[in-house]
């Protein structure tokens, strides 16, 4: 990694994209399509996600699925851990401030009037189905998974009730059941302890003949052994399965749930025979981790969704909690200060997905690809700014466009809060701000619809008007620029 001197957080992690207002940013609002090129055009930080972090304070174990009709249903654990929620908007940023009904509250005695965690809401069979993990009132971490069902289309009109246990192999503590559907075949995927190994949950696969019922196989297909995966508590949990590039990806929690707390992977062929535990091979290491730099711990139980790229197209969004501090009085699970939180996901060339880092609070980040190179991105390699294709880490790549220093939009690195692409004489470097006039202006940009490509953005100085953001050599600079070639120089799409 190449790593500048760390800042203190700046001001800077707070602060809204220059034209666009609160209403905005809280209900998701579509942003003015790009004028002509050299029209001065608003800040599109905030697109495709239209969210800021964290989504929704309080509200850990988020998981988010989108209705048929397109709306985003979202459910988690709430810190009472006596209920279930429900909440429904047009947009990602529109649930920060859904309205947020409570579907299903614990008996005050008996089976389930325990601990109610983590549920997910899926579509199975045309119907909805939350499932969750439950205690019993009298020992409220004798939890075993359960799945509520709804009687009609609309998971937030709908009256819901208990449909069954979920019957597993072993009567054991057992959590965080997912479901999916692949080549025509329902599975679920769960947490459990099971008798004679010692660790606090593994991660087990069935195929499912109906909603609620197990059949076949119940293959065991990942135990906490690797140091990030125990430490605090051998762990692992929360899982969540995405299908791309020919094959089948498990995320899963690992260790405490406290900032020990973090994701690891599993990988299958999309071909392969899902129930076989030789099918799957597990990361060498952590694949989402703490991060000091932007204040994010314990980042984990995540899901995966997707969201309109603005283009016609699709991206995939990752969905997660984590805290904002390190440091936790008492018992982490009753800290009420998980919130849920969302980024966009990237994919490596290699068909796996980049998780990346859990990024700053506020303005979400996004990279800069060429229009002239499109496989290159804007990044920061040892203070230097570069075009570079599948720069690594990722992370290098990602910028967020917030309130410029001196007036309409600066690039804030990412993994390096504070650092900003700074105009120099000698080409564009990564700088921590100084609190000068003199940096403010020359890390300050006019964003205009592209130079080359109207549907994209330039970044025009404000330090030097007429001077644009432009690669030359695989190097960036900020110059004046002519004819196609540098008018496409100076063109990025924000991704």
């Amino acid at each position: 990694m190449n790593i500048p001197p760390l800042a203190q957080a700046p001001s800077s992690l707070s602060r809204r994209t220059l034209l666009i207002g609160a209403a905005g940013l809280t209900a998701g609002l579509a942003l003015p399509a790009l004028g002509v090129a050299g029209a001065a055009v608003a800040a599109p930080a905030l697109l495709p996600l239209g969210a800021q972090n964290p989504l929704i304070r309080q509200r850990a174990d988020p998981h988010i699925n989108r209705h048929p009709d397109g709306r985003y249903l979202f459910t988690a654990s709430v810190p009472e851990y006596d209920r279930i929620v429900l909440r429904a908007a047009p947009s990602l940023a529109g649930l920060a401030t859904a309205t947020e009904r409570t579907l299903w509250v614990r008996p005050p005695s008996g089976t389930m009037g325990g601990y109610i965690w983590a549920p997910e809401i899926h579509q199975v069979g045309g119907r909805w189905y939350i499932y969750f993990a439950a205690g019993d009132a009298g020992e409220p971490f004798r939890v075993r998974p359960y799945v509520l069902q709804a009687d009609g289309p609309d998971p937030m009109t709908a009256n819901w009730s208990v449909r069954a246990r979920i019957l597993t192999q072993f009567d054991t503590f057992s959590l965080d059941a997912t479901t999916f559907s692949h080549n025509g075949r329902q599975y679920l995927v769960w947490a459990q302890g099971e008798p004679g190994i010692d660790s606090g949950s593994n991660l087990y696969i069935s195929e499912m003949s109906d909603p609620s019922t197990l059949t076949g196989p119940q293959t065991r297909i990942s135990v906490p052994t690797a140091s990030w995966e125990t430490r605090g508590f051998k762990v692992n949990e929360g899982p969540s399965v995405i299908i791309r590039n020919d094959r089948v990806f498990i995320s899963f929690s690992a260790s405490a749930t406290d900032a020990n707390y973090c994701l690891g992977l599993l990988t299958a062929n999309a071909s392969a025979d899902l129930l076989s535990a030789n099918s799957w091979f597990k990361s060498s290491g952590p694949v989402f981790v703490s991060n000091d730099a932007t204040s994010q711990y314990g980042p984990g139980h995540n899901c995966f969704t997707t969201a309109p790229d603005g283009r016609g197209g699709e991206i995939d969004v990752l969905v997660y909690h984590a805290r904002e501090y390190r440091d936790i009085p008492g018992d982490p699970l009753f800290d009420p200060n998980r919130h849920a939180r969302v980024q966009r996901l990237y994919w490596n060339a290699d068909g796996t997905p980049d998780f990346g880092i859990p990024v700053a609070a506020g303005i979400l980040p996004s990279r800069l690809r060429s229009h002239n190179f499109p496989d290159r991105f804007v990044r920061h390699a040892n203070y230097v700014g570069r075009l570079d294709a599948a720069p690594k880490p990722s992370v290098d790549s990602w910028f967020r466009v917030v309130e410029g220093l001196a007036g309409g939009n600066s690039l804030e690195s990412a993994n390096f809060p504070g650092h900003y692409l700074l105009a120099g004489p000698s080409g564009v470097s990564l700088a921590r701000s100084n609190n000068t006039p003199t940096f403010a202006a020359a890390a300050s940009f006019t964003l205009r619809a592209g130079l080359a490509d109207a549907a994209k953005t330039s970044f025009e100085s404000i330090a030097t008007p007429g001077a644009y953001l432009r690669h030359r050599d695989y190097r960036l600079y900020v110059e004046r620029v002519s004819g196609t070639v540098g008018a496409a120089d100076a063109t990025f799409a924000i991704d």
